[in-house]
């Protein structure tokens, strides 16, 4: 392919990605006005996990600069190199973690969405000791006690919540997934509720189908993924 071709192909794609990324941040300013918040107190997060390196770069291209992944072996093929080229992005890993992964995610990431057990705790206590980083850390909360799923139960929090506050974790908010065939504004509700009942002003929710309710309920981080990177490859 011809120069000229290949830098109007780059061209399209970081367009195409740029229409996406606008059409998403000014949903989530029109949800956090609504609420009587500012667009900009919302971190929006693209889940790049299963899309490569040439499909990220459209997007950073476009000025997306936060991103997040679902397993450290994969981020660990396809990031180094990206944030060696761009050193401002900003890494987050938003699924389960491994005790035995924790020094590789903390050595890797900016912040860790998915803390839900005492002995990731102390994992993640000793990887932080070791390689020198802090990653800013959320508890991710079961909030529909559904047992496929990740995340301590809500009668665990305040257990994990002082676990990890005296191991020294840089402990943010709370993380959940409501159930995916339930309305899921209660949950959303909820989590924001137990957010403020231990002093935790971060609250990572909501995905492509329900961004704009978990804004307007007081999302501090929205994960999205196919609305920005469309289907997944």
């Amino acid at each position: 392919m011809a120069l000229g071709h290949l830098n109007s192909y780059s061209d399209r794609m970081t367009d195409d990605a740029k229409a996406r990324l606008d059409k998403v941040s000014a949903n989530i300013e029109r949800a956090a006005r609504l609420a009587g918040r500012r667009g900009e107190d919302v971190r929006l997060i693209a889940i790049a996990k299963t899309h490569d390196a040439a499909a990220i770069r459209p997007l950073i291209d476009a000025g997306q600069r936060r991103f997040g992944e679902n397993r450290v072996q994969e981020a660990q093929g396809k990031w180094p190199g990206l944030r060696a080229e761009f050193h401002d992005l900003e890494l987050h890993l938003v699924g389960q973690l491994q005790s035995n992964k924790a020094e590789d995610a903390v050595a890797l990431f900016d912040v860790i969405h998915s803390i839900d057990r005492p002995s990731l705790v102390s994992a993640l206590a000793k990887a932080q000791q070791k390689t020198g980083r802090h990653p800013a850390c959320f508890i991710q909360v079961n909030i529909g006690d559904e047992p496929q799923k990740g995340g301590c139960r809500i009668g665990d929090l305040p257990g994990l919540v002082a676990e990890a506050r005296a191991a020294g974790l840089d402990l943010t908010g709370l993380m959940a997934v409501p159930p995916a065939d339930l309305e899921a504004a209660p949950y959303f509700a909820l989590l924001a509720k137990l957010a403020r009942d231990h002093g935790l002003d971060g609250l990572s929710m909501g995905m492509t189908g329900d961004y704009e309710t978990a804004v307007l309920l007081g999302a501090t981080h929205v994960r999205i993924g196919s609305a920005l990177f469309g289907t997944r490859a």
